[in-house]
């Protein structure tokens, strides 16, 4: 599903039947329990199975839709129009989806060339000598036009995109959006693998990156790029050709912001693969905050096997957990006390792709393989390991822990 208003080619693309999608808009918590959206829902989603080729893929936008809506079609075009065709070893279908990345980036950088020429033309207007404060009041509308110039120009989104060709999965990310893989162990314990790397200054190998390019990072709370926390995304423009202007970013010697992807595949999908999981940075930091824990992977997974027992679609599975998050966030903010530490909520995007899990209440359900196993003391709270894949070679660390 789209959420442009016109019409897209894409629109027309079939939609893959083993996947579903639920979502909840932003809110702002004000006084008397009334709640609001700050701005429209800036996430997006996609799901399609094409000639044997299925795509999914969750965006986490800000400032706007345009670089969201930009993406999804732009990603799309550059994997479903036979570009796949002839690509059979791993590494080539990762170049690929990297080249995918890359060309939507500049394709939409690009879009943005009159704005651009429209922003250095009205900065001529000011006097350089003047303070902000001159400035404001003696052009008040030049102002007002570069404040909308710039908000447009900083518009852009984290990706997370899963490709299934046959039996290998391949997964490709920029930004802080997850993509967790759940599969069952020799033991039939569920394994819950992120597949996907969070792209922002929580991740040591970013701030590596970005003190390589001459930046020192204040990893105190609060602290941004710019305009913005993740270290990947594609579009945002101020961050990229115009970094310079921010004093943070000024002595880098390159733009310290970037659209190449982390890529990770082909993962053999076999009885073991249970499901798989992508979702905006919304849904589990929406949970982290409430449980004050960065553990959040392996209770998602949980909740999402709790409603494969009762719902009777994927969509229907995608939204509970959806809906419970939010209503846990909102109990937590309400509660006297012990409120969340914003009054805020993100947006929230979860879809759920399906390999092996039975749904027992799905009419005419074809997920027949066996369900996972429940460790004996946990009173029917599933046994789950954690399992965090950083880099090409997959190298794996494990955080188990026993329900």
């Amino acid at each position: 599903m789209s959420f442009q208003s016109t019409h897209s080619w894409t629109d027309d693309l079939p939609l893959c039947s083993f996947s579903g999608v639920g979502y909840a808009t932003n809110k702002i918590y004000l006084e008397g329990m009334h709640r609001q959206e700050e701005h429209v829902y800036e996430d997006n989603y996609f799901r399609c199975n094409k000639d044997n080729v299925c795509l999914y893929m969750v965006f986490d936008g800000h400032e706007g839709i345009d670089a969201t809506s930009f993406a999804y079609s732009g990603l799309a075009a550059e994997l479903l129009l036979d570009q796949l065709n002839g690509k059979n070893t791993d590494e080539e279908i990762k170049e690929v989806l990297r080249q995918a990345f890359l060309a939507v980036e500049n394709s939409y950088l690009a879009s943005l060339d009159d704005k651009v020429a429209e922003r250095t033309g009205l900065q001529y207007e000011i006097p350089e000598e003047l303070t902000p404060y001159e400035v404001f009041q003696k052009y008040p509308r030049v102002v007002q036009k570069l404040r909308a110039l710039n908000s447009e120009l900083s518009c852009g989104t984290a990706v997370v995109l899963a490709l299934v060709l046959g039996e290998r999965l391949f997964v490709a990310n920029v930004g802080n959006s997850r993509a967790l893989l759940c599969r069952t162990d020799e033991n039939g314990v569920l394994r819950v693998i992120q597949l996907s790397v969070d792209h922002d200054l929580s991740n040591e190998d970013e701030i590596l990156r970005l003190y390589n390019l001459g930046l020192r990072i204040e990893k105190s709370h609060g602290f941004r790029l710019g305009n913005q926390e993740n270290t990947r995304c594609l579009g945002n423009y101020l961050v990229k050709g115009g970094y310079k202007e921010f004093e943070e970013l000024a002595c880098a010697t390159e733009e310290p912001v970037i659209a190449e992807p982390e890529i990770h595949g082909g993962i053999q999908i076999d009885e073991s693969c249970m499901f798989l999981l992508l979702m905006s940075s919304g849904l589990y930091k929406s949970l982290e905050e409430v449980k004050e824990t960065e553990q959040v992977n392996k209770e998602i997974a949980q909740m999402v096997v709790s409603e494969f027992r009762v719902q009777t679609t994927l969509t229907g599975v995608a939204q509970a957990v959806v809906d419970k998050i939010v209503r846990l966030h909102h109990d937590k903010f309400m509660s006297p006390g012990g409120g969340t530490k914003s009054s805020k909520r993100p947006d929230i995007t979860l879809l759920v792709r399906n390999f092996n899990h039975q749904m027992p209440n799905a009419a005419g359900s074809q997920f027949t393989s066996s369900p996972v196993t429940l460790s004996p003391n946990s009173q029917g709270t599933l046994h789950i390991s954690f399992v965090y894949i950083y880099s090409e070679e997959c190298w794996l660390n494990h955080f188990l822990t026993d329900d």
